[in-house]
């Protein structure tokens, strides 16, 4: 459930452990970003898969601090540790049978770049996000570009 929020949501790690339930806004289907990057809250989106697994999670787990509160008694009031979600996200990653994983920090790009190839703005991206410039979110465009490379490659006569 921490990996899918961090792509369904387009979370850094370090945001994805600081969400507490307060922050999952069901009626707008939003999700409150607390102090993310540059300490500016934002807001993203939740889908409705999310939420279903979240309300399955909740009813289960019951959060009453941090979403993800750590695993240890002594510290039950506290999140998860970075360390914690990045040894999540590397034994999901050889699971599946990934070899070189670049870290958690994918499951962002690919939110990204799924958004892009799908017709987004790259505006709207920026401000999902939470990027301060459009110089930080246009790294994603290189796929789009590979994309488009891959596309002309097979459909054009003389390419």
């Amino acid at each position: 459930l921490i990996l899918m929020t961090t792509y369904a949501a387009g979370l850094r790690a370090g945001e994805v452990i600081q969400l507490k339930p307060e922050h999952i806004d069901s009626k707008r289907m939003l999700i409150k970003v607390v102090a993310g990057k540059g300490s500016k809250d934002r807001y993203t989106m939740l889908s409705k898969k999310l939420l279903h697994e979240l309300r399955s999670y909740y009813k289960t787990c019951r959060p009453q601090t941090y979403l993800f509160p750590s695993n240890y008694q002594k510290h039950k009031h506290r999140p998860l540790s970075y360390e914690t979600v990045r040894s999540i996200y590397e034994e999901a990653r050889k699971k599946v049978g990934i070899k070189n994983g670049k870290g958690v920090h994918t499951l962002r790009h690919s939110f990204a770049t799924h958004l892009l190839n799908n017709g987004a703005d790259l505006n709207a991206i920026k401000e999902i996000l939470g990027h301060a410039n459009l110089s930080a979110t246009q790294v994603y465009t290189h796929n789009t570009f590979e994309k488009l490379v891959t596309i002309y490659k097979q459909a054009h006569p003389r390419a």
